[in-house]
């Protein structure tokens, strides 16, 4: 396989077109030109894009102006101040600007699922780009098969980074195809996807991504268009030699797909069958009526854990500010309250613990364990609220117990909260809790437990 510092892709350019102007102007972009220390150094560091193959069209010299544009030096320029200037662009125009200020020291990170959109920007730039992608080895073959389409789309070639065959057996001979089931999905992402990763930005010095802020409001929320990576190193090595794009963090997913639909390219077929978030085969499953589209990654986890490691500044960073600790210890300052309804009952601890002691329930009670941030508690507002209203005046009373913080340890020991949200139905003449068994979260699926129970 070629190493990372080898030409992942370049593309045959196209020029703007008519649809291109329903994306976005662009900004022209004027980049600073190196020392020529500086190109004979980066020249020797990284190696030119690759030449056109055989039967297919070399970039077109109208669109690409010839050479990419040559980097800009990182320390000349605060990415902070870049991101507030850039955050109410386009992605066609971040794209733009990315592709301008690293050309051939830049590339993109394909997942196989809908951030296919990045490639499509790119395209309409008319810059060469470069394309990269990790094959854990577990993907689905739908996803494989789209990998082929989007190569003849566009025209690409796309490199591969492939895990160490090592570490992969040692992995699977000591712990099994299947260990992450048992204890976390950290440990074969890591080997799987992390390193591989971290070799590939090693021979670039910045990477764009799909990452948007509504694909997980606990650990996306704050992604900015651009930034320096917290977690990876580029080519140069140490903190601050990597910077990361993220050109539709602030596009809504339904806008993506509306992109999408307009520009008529390629999709994994994986999304007609219920899937939105795409990763490997054993690890995904597509989402109910109801749920977040990250919760059909790694489902058996808690709602915290939907990160593989990738982006895991989110997590350290993002994730702490857009989740800070209340005076209380309970959870989430800055998230606002769910479930607000006048159906809904908002339960103390008291209560529940009350509900807990009885053994003969006037009326039967259905109970939500939340957490305000979780994005799969968000997801199922809308059709709790919705069932608490139907059931009103019913003899069901429709209640909300907010479990995070300082009151998991007593959710988890006295309520089977194993993950939020988790829903609990006291009946009227039985002491023990009953746990809705399903994640689908729709009304008709939450009434016809209820109403078998009742």
């Amino acid at each position: 396989m070629a190493s990372a510092t080898a030409s992942i892709s370049s593309h045959p350019a196209a020029l703007r077109d008519v649809k291109a102007a329903r994306i976005g102007a662009v900004r022209q972009q004027v980049a600073v030109a190196p020392s020529a220390a500086a190109r004979g150094q980066r020249a020797r560091a990284v190696g030119p894009l690759r030449a056109a193959e055989p039967g297919r069209q070399p970039v077109a010299a109208s669109a690409a102006s010839a050479a990419p544009a040559a980097p800009v030096a990182d320390e000349a320029v605060d990415y902070e101040a870049l991101a507030r200037e850039l955050e109410g662009a386009s992605p066609l125009e971040v794209m733009d600007r990315a592709l301008a200020m690293f050309g051939s020291e830049i590339a993109i990170a394909f997942s196989g699922a809908e951030d296919v959109a990045l490639i499509e920007y790119a395209k309409l730039t008319g810059r060469p780009f470069r394309v990269f992608s990790l094959d854990t080895g577990r993907l689905n073959p739908e996803t494989y098969q789209f990998f082929d389409k989007v190569e003849k789309h566009y025209g690409i070639r796309i490199e591969y980074m492939f895990p160490d065959a090592g570490e992969v057996q040692e992995l699977v001979r000591t712990k099994g195809l299947f260990s992450f089931y048992e204890d976390g999905h950290q440990e074969c992402c890591r080997v799987r996807k992390v390193r591989p990763l971290r070799r590939a930005l090693k021979g670039l010095r910045a990477w764009i991504t799909g990452q948007r802020k509504d694909q997980s409001p606990g650990t996306r929320a704050s992604i900015p268009v651009v930034q320096v990576d917290p977690s990876f190193e580029g080519l140069d090595g140490g903190a601050g030699s990597l910077i990361k794009w993220n050109p539709v963090s602030n596009v809504d997913g339904k806008d993506i797909w509306t992109f999408l639909r307009t520009m008529d390219v390629p999709v994994n077929t994986l999304h007609a069958q219920g899937y939105v978030s795409i990763g490997c085969e054993p690890c995904t499953r597509p989402v109910l009526p109801g749920q977040h589209e990250r919760e059909g990654r790694w489902w058996w986890e808690d709602a915290k854990a939907k990160e593989c490691g990738l982006h895991k500044g989110n997590i350290e960073k993002d994730g702490q500010a857009a989740a800070p600790r209340s005076a209380n210890g309970n959870g989430s300052a800055g998230a606002p309250d769910i479930f607000e309804s006048p159906a809904v009952v908002s339960l103390t601890r008291a209560g529940i613990e009350n509900l807990l002691r009885l053994e003969n329930r006037a009326e039967p009670w259905l109970v939500v364990l939340y957490a305000p941030w979780c994005p799969f508690c968000q997801a199922m507002e809308a059709s709790y609220v919705e069932l608490a209203e139907k059931l009103a005046g019913s003899g069901v009373k429709v209640a909300k117990f907010r479990a995070d913080g300082e009151q998991k340890p007593f959710a988890q020991a006295e309520l089977q909260l194993q993950s939020f949200p988790t829903v609990l139905l006291f009946p009227s003449r039985t002491a023990r809790p009953i746990k809705y068994p399903s994640e689908k979260r729709d009304v008709d699926s939450l009434l016809a437990f209820v109403n078998s129970l009742r």
